[in-house]
């Protein structure tokens, strides 16, 4: 079992410096369980998952059609999907044996177990979650029982066994606040002149 190479604290995680990230493929370095299961490690991307799951046959414009709903909904409101804390989520169809497969991809500064409680809020909350409805297994109860989403996402959860960020360890919150400073200075540069 390789040995967890991230710093042992907030300090020591230089932001500066490109920084990459080798994982066993358990996941995790060091079996810790959480709240639903193994706690899977930070990275130098924060928290993230690779969900893979089959797509009920013949759902797959169902598909498109609440991707339609979910950017109008950002649209609408930008802040959606603020409590999920995410740098990026991304929804891939693909094909394997003439079978339809959706992978759902995420970046997030919260742990698995917390990303996945809040995204059942949201769909209780929403109603974005037409999109998982489609595929096999989605849990009937996802929108009142936090636990069973959790299931399914650990259940077709994928973990990496490489990370790379070329901004290690940085959240959304750091992010924002950095590029609303960036625009506060070239707003009073732009006064100055």
């Amino acid at each position: 079992m390789a040995t967890q190479p991230v710093p042992a604290s907030d300090e020591a995680k230089d932001w500066t410096k490109p920084a990459a990230m080798a994982i066993p493929k358990e996941g995790y370095f060091k079996r810790e369980d959480g709240r639903y299961g193994p706690i899977f490690p930070k990275t130098p991307a924060c928290y993230g998952f690779s969900v893979i799951a089959k797509v009920i046959p013949g759902r797959e414009e169902h598909l498109y059609k609440q991707a339609k709903v979910m950017e109008k909904a950002i649209a609408d409101d930008p802040s959606t999907l603020a409590i999920l804390k995410a740098h990026y989520l991304r929804w891939v169809i693909f094909t394997i044996k003439g079978e339809n497969y959706l992978m759902y991809q995420g970046i997030f500064d919260t742990d698995f177990d917390k990303y996945s409680e809040d995204a059942s809020f949201l769909f209780g909350k929403t109603g974005i979650e037409a999109i998982f409805e489609a595929l096999e297994g989605w849990p009937a109860d996802y929108a009142s029982n936090p636990s069973s989403i959790v299931k399914f996402f650990r259940e077709h959860q994928w973990p990496s066994f490489l990370e790379y960020s070329e901004h290690p360890y940085v959240s959304c919150d750091e992010i924002k606040k950095a590029l609303n400073l960036k625009t506060a200075f070239s707003t009073a540069l732009d006064q100055m002149q």
